[in-house]
């Protein structure tokens, strides 16, 4: 079974909450957690890849508890036409989807790794970054 990836975002009042625990002790889920801004002072979000044969179930619970859960259905595509091998975003690229390969000094993007954080389509002077729906 693949993981499902998703993006949670949650409030103030749940950020203190241990739904991670939850997910993995009350629904036997195995959690990867692959982004995470939480702080008891704001808003939350996270972008998690999530397997078991409960995940609905557990999915179900974050929804009861107020947590707005989404299908991570994003996605980034680069387009090799327009880059020019600079390697500006593999230096923002939070989990090596974007790397540089040596000797030849080519960037290469691996979409199963993207979290979809969007810092390359902001770095990218040539704009070979997009986000498709």
């Amino acid at each position: 079974m693949s993981p499902k990836r998703i993006v949670l975002r949650f409030g103030t009042d749940i950020s203190v909450k241990p739904i991670v625990y939850r997910l993995v002790k009350d629904f036997d889920l195995v959690v990867n957690i692959v982004k995470a801004d939480v702080n008891p002072q704001k808003e939350g979000t996270m972008v998690l890849e999530v397997t078991g044969e409960q995940s609905e179930q557990g999915l179900t619970y974050l929804r009861e508890l107020g947590v707005s859960v989404q299908d991570l259905k994003q996605g980034i595509a680069r387009i090799e036409e327009k880059c020019v091998m600079c390697g500006a975003c593999t230096g923002v690229c939070p989990t090596g989807a974007l790397y540089m390969e040596r000797p030849s000094m080519e960037v290469h993007f691996d979409g199963d790794q993207c979290i979809v954080c969007m810092l390359c389509t902001k770095i990218c002077p040539m704009r070979a970054m997009e986000v498709h729906l």
